[in-house]
């Protein structure tokens, strides 16, 4: 791998992420490394790419914080195809693989050329009103539809690359990559899918008909989905959890893989099976570890 010349460090707006990134920029510095930086908010209403502190021909961006925050600076910065690092700052951390405990040995592995980098899917949402493009999303998680808590059952019409499917009744719909399949799909019953094959996740939420199930299908597919009906309550799209827009009856959101990957850091210390039997638990055993962590 080439030298490292500059590095971009996004982090969430906390104390202990803020001391981190200085303290972080302070080591790049004292290796003649220049270092660009950004907090993201969550609460973000727009997609408009406000990371104006960091250039887009950086070698690497490091991103403090929780998964919440890299799925904020992925969403601005993924189509830049720079290698993002995750360092969990946060809760469960599926995507912010490496520990805060180890940030530092890690850093050093970064500068040797001695990290392993992974292509993710990421999808992109086109949300038509009248016929005209309302908002264009980048995700990395997940599309989301769902009812506000006072709405009754919706109905949506979902077309597969020009075919009908089926007119979902429930609560809403999930569209989701695999980086996302561990995300809300796994807590609506969805699959959970490696994150590095190329598949879109259809996971409908609280369905009315029992036989509706999660659909896996080829990344190369777009949906179409539209309301069947005027719902007498809310509607919402959410992107990624973190962006939201209100949903109307006539409109039509339009998925499909995006041109662009997004590249991220795998953790040198833990397999991806690693992570699922360590996050979620699976059977309440403790697991030898494997690798020096």
């Amino acid at each position: 791998m080439s030298k490292t010349r500059s590095v971009g460090i996004i982090s969430k707006p906390h104390p202990l992420a803020d001391k981190a990134s200085k303290q972080l920029a302070q080591w790049f510095e004292k290796r003649g490394i220049p270092v660009y930086g950004e907090r993201v908010r969550l609460s973000e209403q727009n997609n408009k790419d406000d990371l104006n502190t960091i250039p887009k021909n950086v070698d690497w961006v490091i991103v403090l914080g929780g998964d919440g925050t890299l799925l904020g600076a992925a969403r601005k910065i993924g189509k830049w195809g720079v290698p993002i690092l995750g360092v969990n700052l946060g809760g469960l951390g599926f995507l912010t693989e490496i520990p805060f405990k180890k940030l530092y040995p890690v850093m050093e592995m970064l500068l040797k050329g001695e990290l392993e980098i992974e292509s993710r899917l990421m999808l992109e949402a086109k949300v038509l009103r009248s016929e005209k493009i309302l908002s264009r999303f980048q995700v990395l998680n997940d599309v989301v539809i769902n009812k506000g808590t006072l709405s009754r059952i919706i109905d949506l019409n979902v077309s597969i690359s020009e075919q009908f499917l089926t007119t979902y009744r429930a609560d809403g719909l999930i569209i989701s990559t695999p980086t996302g399949s561990t995300a809300y799909n796994l807590a609506a019953g969805g699959p959970i899918l490696y994150p590095t094959v190329d598949n879109i996740i259809l996971t409908p939420i609280c369905p009315f008909t029992l036989t509706n199930r999660p659909l896996i299908l080829p990344d190369h597919d777009k949906l179409s989905i539209t309301m069947g009906k005027e719902s007498e309550g809310r509607v919402s799209l959410t992107f990624d959890g973190q962006v939201g827009i209100d949903f109307y009856y006539g409109d039509k959101v339009v998925i499909s893989k995006s041109k662009k990957k997004i590249r991220l850091v795998k953790s040198p210390y833990q397999s991806y099976f690693e992570i699922l039997r360590e996050k979620l638990m699976w059977g309440g055993a403790t697991y030898p570890n494997h690798g020096n962590r």
